[in-house]
């Protein structure tokens, strides 16, 4: 299966993706991860990404595309956090009927703005190995360090809660626009991601297999 995985920073689009990914058996892309790789190896489009990430602005198409483009084969596969508009829907589309694919499913993650700003501003990373953990739902056994490596645990710039109200006000303008074109295209799955991730995981198991249906 071709699957989009759609919805706010802060929607577990990360989670139910790699849940997915197992399940199914299939490529999970993430343009977060594949472009915050860019931050860290500091390339010269990691350092173009930087700028918009500290501004809390979603990163330009062009890059993005470029991005995608290179990791998308003939295979199956999940792809978390792109597109984002119109725009990038479309070039999605073109970049498939090269591969003579086209898009199966396009799930939207549906969250209000109270739970992002809970999700993210207790979101904590690590700046060593670039963990993730939470303040409530998976906080570390130390307060402030790694499990894994020892390391530091400091919150993103974007993830200050200034910082994604404006990335919310965003998404809301894109948002509505994205899930009509797949709803016309009759490939949108609509999931309450407000639950725990596994109720989430649940809800996108029993309607994918409707949909196949």
């Amino acid at each position: 299966m071709r699957i989009v995985l759609f919805g706010a920073p802060g929607s577990g689009k990360g989670t139910q993706a790699q849940l997915l990914s197992e399940h199914l058996n299939i490529k999970r892309i993430s343009l977060g991860d594949l472009l915050r790789e860019e931050v860290k190896n500091d390339t010269e489009l990691g350092k173009k990404v930087r700028e918009y990430m500290e501004k809390g602005l979603l990163v330009s198409d062009d890059i993005v595309v470029s991005v995608i483009e290179k990791n998308i084969d003939d295979e199956g596969f999940i792809v978390d956090g792109f597109p984002r508009n119109i725009n990038q829907a479309f070039l999605l589309e073109e970049i498939l009927k090269k591969k003579n694919n086209e898009l199966d499913v396009f799930i939207y993650l549906d969250v209000d703005e109270n739970t992002i700003v809970e999700r993210l501003s207790k979101r904590r990373v690590c700046k060593k190995c670039g963990a993730l953990y939470h303040l409530v739902n998976l906080p570390p056994k130390i307060d402030g360090r790694c499990d894994l490596c020892g390391g530091d645990l400091i919150q993103r710039e974007d993830d200050r809660p200034q910082l994604i109200k404006k990335r919310w006000e965003v998404f809301e303008e894109e948002s509505s626009k994205l899930i009509g074109f797949y709803s016309q295209r009759d490939k949108l799955i609509r999931i309450d991601a407000r639950g725990k991730k596994e109720e989430v995981f649940n809800q996108i198991k029993e309607k994918l297999l409707c949909h196949k249906n």
